[in-house]
């Protein structure tokens, strides 16, 4: 295994949409393997693969040091969102923008689809952390990033009207 670069804003590969994965072979394989432990020695809960220069539709995660209710670590491939509901603020973070947080609404539950490192069909039904994680690293694949998020009327100090 080995540690991969992540790649920090405004990195052109985090804007693209990544391309669905087509077949999980060797490559394939130790991707996953190089991205859990990036992931891990980052000390993230999340990472997509175009955050480490990969284009491609794959997510891993492990939320359980944060929620014990979480199962353990998890690859996804070609993840989506097939339903939610609910809203929720919450403060959230991101690997690819080091000391940026930022209060974000989320779906508070969602339900998701894809493969699992073997390429068998899984299927997620998410509350609390793991939600949150699932669409912020799938927003990833979209090339959308915590600052697409961001209300600048919320983070903007009020402007005061000069006097006459």
């Amino acid at each position: 295994m080995a540690l991969l670069k992540i790649k920090t804003y405004p990195a052109k590969v985090l804007k693209r949409i990544a391309s669905p994965v087509k077949d999980i072979d060797g490559d394939t394989q130790k991707l996953f393997d190089d991205m859990i432990e990036t992931m891990y020695a980052a000390e993230g809960i999340g990472l997509a693969a175009p955050q480490v220069a990969v284009s491609k539709r794959i997510v891993v995660l492990d939320t359980s040091a944060r929620d014990k209710a979480a199962p353990s670590l998890m690859v996804i491939v070609n993840p989506e969102i097939v339903y939610s509901e609910g809203d929720i603020l919450s403060t959230e973070g991101c690997l690819s923008l080091p000391e940026f947080t930022t209060t974000v609404e989320r779906r508070a539950i969602v339900f998701v689809r894809g493969l699992d490192r073997e390429g068998r069909q899984i299927e997620i039904e998410a509350a609390r952390l793991l939600a949150r994680a699932l669409q912020h690293e799938i927003d990833h694949l979209n090339g959308i990033l915590l600052l697409d998020k961001v209300n600048m009327e919320d983070t903007m100090p009020p402007i005061k009207k000069a006097a006459n």
